[in-house]
C-alpha cells in the first residue's frame, strides 16, 4: 500500500504521514527533507539557491546529510522552496522517490508533489491542509521550542510567500490531485488529525479500524 501525503509548511502532513507509518507498519519518507538537503548544499558550497545550475549541483549531497539537524531550521526551509522551483532539482530527485515508494509492501511518503507526480497511481491520497494563522501559531512554537527567535507575524508572511513558491512554480506545483481527499487540520490537535487521517485511509483501503 502507497500512501501520498501531500500538504502546504506546517499544516501536519509530516506528523500525519509519519503517523501513518506506525499504525499501518510502512516506512516513511519526508521528501521535503531531501530539498532541504539540497538548500542546505548550496549554502555550504556557497551557491545561490535560485541559480539552477548551484542548486542542481548540490543534489550530490552526502546521504549523512539527511541526519543534519540544521535542517530543521526556518533558514533552511526557507532555501529548500527556493531550489525546489527548479524543474531539474527535481527531476534529478524523482527516481529517489519513486524507488523509496516501489519497495515491498509500500511506504508512506509526505511532500507537495506525491499524489500529482512522485506516485500518481498511490492507494491512498491525503491533501493535509490548514490556515496560514493555524500553520503560522504551529511553527512560532516549533520554533520557540528550539531557541530561535521569529516573531508570529514574520513567520505567517513567509509561509504566504513560501505557499505563494510552491503553488505557481511550472514544475510540479503544489495543488491537490483530483482524487486526494481533504484534511483541513486547522481545528485540530494533533491526535485528532492523526485519528482523522487513519480513519479516512481506512475508508479509502476498505480497511476495518483497528480495535
Amino acid at each position: 500500500m502507497i500512501i501520498a501525503v501531500d500538504g502546504p509548511t506546517a499544516s501536519g502532513k509530516g506528523t500525519i504521514a509519519k503517523a501513518l507509518g506506525r499504525h499501518f507498519g510502512l516506512p516513511h519518507m519526508d521528501t521535503g527533507l531531501l530539498y532541504r538537503a539540497v538548500g542546505y548544499q548550496v549554502d555550504l558550497n556557497g551557491g545561490n539557491p535560485d541559480d539552477a545550475g548551484d542548486a542542481l549541483a548540490a543534489c550530490n549531497f552526502p546521504e549523512e546529510l539527511l541526519g543534519h539537524p540544521a535542517l530543521r531550521s526556518e533558514a533552511i526551509g526557507g532555501l529548500a522552496s527556493r531550489v525546489s522551483i527548479h524543474p531539474a532539482v527535481r527531476h534529478a530527485l524523482l527516481e529517489r522517490q519513486r524507488a523509496f515508494a516501489a519497495q515491498p509492501g509500500g511506504a508512506v511518503l509526505d511532500g507537495r508533489d506525491i499524489g500529482t507526480v512522485i506516485c500518481p497511481d498511490a492507494d491512498v491520497k491525503l491533501f493535509v491542509t490548514a490556515s496560514v494563522d493555524a500553520r503560522a501559531e504551529r511553527r512560532w512554537a516549533e520554533m520557540q521550542a528550539r531557541g530561535e527567535d521569529h516573531t508570529l507575524a514574520a513567520i505567517r508572511e513567509d509561509l504566504r510567500e513560501r505557499d505563494a513558491r510552491d503553488s505557481q512554480r511550472s514544475a510540479a506545483p503544489l495543488i491537490m490531485a483530483p482524487d486526494a481527499l481533504l484534511l483541513d487540520t486547522s481545528r485540530l490537535n494533533r491526535e485528532e488529525a492523526v485519528a482523522r487521517a487513519i480513519e479516512l485511509v481506512n475508508a479509502a483501503t476498505g480497511q476495518q479500524p483497528c480495535p
